[in-house]
């Protein structure tokens, strides 16, 4: 079944310059290897059209079920440089999270949040 990512994970996010960091947290360690497989550096970079004009990387915590999202070119020049002001790494943080992931039927009770 595809979920969104919020059921299955939560965010957290920083920026710097021009440059957004994303972590994506399990719920629970079920949900890890789906994640890990399905939500690639070029599927995070696809998710937000032209924003992100830089490299995506991606870095696993395996024993932590995180990962970890490196946007360059991420924050149109950096927040100081732009007027967009929704360009903030919490904002790309949090529209991350609409992202859907398949998930077995048999994890449906461990999914939060509304359907």
């Amino acid at each position: 079944m595809k979920v969104p990512l919020r059921r299955v994970a939560h965010t957290r996010s920083g920026d710097k310059g021009d440059i957004s960091n994303t972590s994506v947290i399990a719920y629970d360690a079920a949900f890890y290897p789906y994640l890990k497989a399905q939500l690639t550096a070029q599927a995070f970079k696809s998710l937000y059209g032209g924003v992100v004009t830089g490299e995506v990387d991606r870095f696993e915590a395996d024993g932590l079920q995180v990962l970890n999202f490196v946007a360059h070119g991420a924050l149109g020049g950096g927040v100081s440089r732009s007027l967009a002001l929704d360009n903030y790494g919490k904002a790309l943080a949090s529209a991350v999270l609409r992202f859907e992931v398949e998930v077995p039927q048999a994890l449906a009770p461990l999914l939060r949040g509304p359907a």
